[in-house]
């Protein structure tokens, strides 16, 4: 039956236009942004995920930072440590020349005291960001302190999230546990009696310095009173030269362990920036499988749509035109 009231052809040829073009404006969409899941709306779950992901993502773009941030001020104590084992080193040297006969001791002495320095030097300058893990730090000459650098973001299998931290202990004072070349006083300034290099009489150590006694902990005699930082040759017995060598001895192999402390803690966390890179990659392949859009499969269906599109309108405008051929009728 055909009416004027009652169009059906055209009823369903504009029912197809709408359908396509609602298609349309979502392949479209896609198009432009690269995702066929960018609302709630598409895909709920998947969009639920994905934005949990891109969190943690971000929550692991800084945890990247943090950990360049600890790797700068491992490096930097690191570096520190290192460049005074060298200076004891020489000092070591020096006081193996001053044990033979007939070297002047007070010409050596000027050495030692230039190196003495160059220790305090060094250990003032290892500060990276405000921080000094090697030398001065708040009370650090009476009480250990704890440091710690950002190591790790996690989410564990109940959804809970947690900041993981790698500690380092500054102790000034503790015999046989020093890590410091020196402490620091209440104000933070560097205490130079305190610290491997600072603390007398190799109290901080566990070597026997008198050799007459066996068991005996801490120097016997001149070298007693004394410290790497502030050792004086200048009237040494035998006896005395031999204590001090094993003083300055002593305080390199507690250095040489601290040294080896700081490089694992380096290595860790460069280990950590490595995973981190990797995972953040992995984070962001596996929401790109989740909500990314298919390119060549969106260009192919927007160009069938394109044409489905003008033939839907052609059909919309043969359906109009049959009123025109009722109208024929009456001429």
């Amino acid at each position: 039956m055909t009416s004027i009231l009652t169009n059906v052809a055209a009823m369903s040829a504009l029912s197809t236009l709408r359908s396509i073009s609602s298609g349309m404006e979502e392949t479209q969409s896609r198009v432009s942004s690269g995702e066929r899941v960018g609302e709630a709306s598409d895909n709920a779950a998947y969009w639920s995920i994905a934005t949990t992901m891109k969190s943690d993502n971000m929550a692991l773009s800084a945890v990247s930072d943090a950990l360049g941030l600890g790797a700068s001020k491992v490096d930097t104590a690191y570096a520190g440590m290192e460049a005074a084992i060298d200076v004891v080193k020489e000092i070591k040297a020096k006081l193996v020349t001053a044990t033979e006969e007939g070297v002047d001791k007070a010409k050596v002495q000027e050495e030692i005291s230039q190196l003495q320095g160059q220790l305090m030097s060094i250990a003032e300058s290892a500060s990276f960001s405000g921080e000094n893990w090697i030398a001065g730090g708040t009370d650090t000459a009476t009480t250990p302190a704890d440091v710690t650098v950002v190591s790790g973001f996690v989410r564990d299998a109940n959804n809970n999230v947690s900041v993981k931290t790698t500690s380092y202990t500054l102790d000034a004072n503790t015999p046989g546990s020093m890590t410091m070349l020196f402490g620091g006083d209440g104000n933070g300034a560097i205490d130079d009696a305190t610290g491997i290099l600072g603390t007398v009489g190799g109290d901080w150590s566990t070597t026997d310095f008198d050799s007459s006694t066996a068991g005996v902990d801490g120097a016997t005699g001149a070298v007693a009173g004394m410290s790497v930082y502030n050792l004086d040759i200048n009237g040494f017995s035998n006896v005395d030269m031999a204590e001090a060598l094993t003083l300055v001895d002593a305080a390199l192999a507690n250095m040489t362990s601290s040294g080896a402390d700081l490089g694992s803690i380096s290595t860790r966390i460069e280990l950590q920036e490595d995973f981190v890179s990797t995972l953040s990659d992995s984070l962001d392949s596996g929401i790109g499988r989740l909500v990314d859009a298919d390119m060549n499969e969106e260009s192919t269906r927007l160009k069938a749509l394109q044409t489905q599109q003008q033939l839907a309108v052609q059909s919309l405008s043969i359906a109009n035109s049959s009123s025109e051929v009722i109208l024929s009728l009456f001429r």
